[in-house]
């Protein structure tokens, strides 16, 4: 365990470029290490981010009782300090059998509702949008579910992150994954009420989605049955 010492008021103190501890976790721009029982270590591999807008969005929510990690700016603009949260993914407890489709779906639909109810923190005319919450960005703790990975998250309409959660979703369905038929499942369950996903905010999801320069191109090709089951799954 790396020893990063302590700041004013008992958080850890982060070293701006200093050596990470063990590393715990790896996303597709971003790896995520260990700095003791409390804290992590969110550091920015293609130095996209910026870590004190990041802490900035994460905070907002949390002070408006959204579940999000409570976090730390660090010093550094591709590194942030994150409270350590203890439990499965959704996607892990899923695979462990202690988490249906259905089930994951639908909490995922509750944490869209809950977000978009929240005032936003620049714009009094739009709420915050997470833009990647799907079942490997909630974490289930003892506590209940908390939403990590904002570095895609801005202020806008709802349609575009129920878009971008169905797109992501949608994927995984219509792929040869061995996940297929329950990621359809989920999706079901997340598009039970579908009033909230507009036209307009899918077409931007699939935009964006197929100019994200670190999907595959066989993830690519996957968008048009993935909009088609969309729609055909909403009722459109």
């Amino acid at each position: 365990m790396t020893d990063t010492g302590r700041a004013p008021g008992g958080l850890p103190a982060a070293v701006p470029g200093g050596p990470p501890g063990r590393l715990l976790g790896s996303g597709r721009t971003a790896d995520v290490y260990e700095i003791d029982d409390a804290w992590v270590l969110r550091r920015d591999r293609e130095g996209w981010e910026d870590s004190a807008a990041l802490a900035a969005v994460m905070t907002h929510v949390r002070e408006h009782g959204y579940p999000a990690p409570a976090v730390r700016p660090s010093g550094s603009r591709s590194d942030l300090v994150m409270e350590r949260l203890d439990g499965p993914t959704m996607l892990q407890a899923f695979g462990a059998g202690t988490l249906d489709a259905e089930e994951a779906g639908a909490v995922l639909a509750r944490l869209l509702r809950e977000l978009h109810a929240l005032p936003g923190r620049i714009s009094a005319d739009a709420g915050i949008l997470h833009l990647d919450l799907h079942p490997d960005n909630v974490i289930l703790t003892p506590d209940g579910p908390r939403v990590i990975d904002w570095a895609n998250a801005e202020e806008g309409h709802p349609g575009l992150d129920w878009g971008m959660s169905a797109v992501i979703l949608a994927q995984v369905a219509v792929s040869p994954q061995p996940i297929a038929d329950p990621a359809r499942a989920m999706l079901t369950a997340l598009l039970a009420d579908p009033s909230d996903l507009t036209e307009e905010g899918l077409a931007e999801a699939l935009r964006r989605r197929a100019a994200n320069p670190t999907m595959s191109r066989e993830e690519t090709e996957l968008l048009v049955p993935a909009a088609e089951l969309i729609r055909s799954t909403a009722g459109r």
